[in-house]
């Protein structure tokens, strides 16, 4: 799936979508907010849930590695990499 084609889905197909094709990268906490960062294809996407809650609030599609810094910011490497 392309990017824009990603854009275009209704979010509950998005978040289909993400459950069976989408390769999930990293979780990270924002005030109070779990996000979830996937991998598709050739972009990102990031869903924000209400901590606990199961239903998505949002998701942040997005191409540029930019994007990523939040959570790179948490990869911690073995020692000896």
């Amino acid at each position: 799936m392309t990017f824009a084609d990603f854009k275009a889905l209704h979010q509950r197909r998005q978040t289909e979508y993400l459950a069976h094709h989408g390769h999930r990268l990293a979780e990270r906490q924002e005030d109070s907010f779990d996000l979830t960062l996937f991998a598709v294809g050739d972009f990102y996407a990031e869903t924000w849930r209400s901590r606990g809650e199961e239903a998505v609030l949002f998701i942040h599609v997005f191409q540029k590695p930019a994007g990523l810094g939040e959570y790179l910011a948490r990869v911690q490497l073995p020692r000896g990499l």
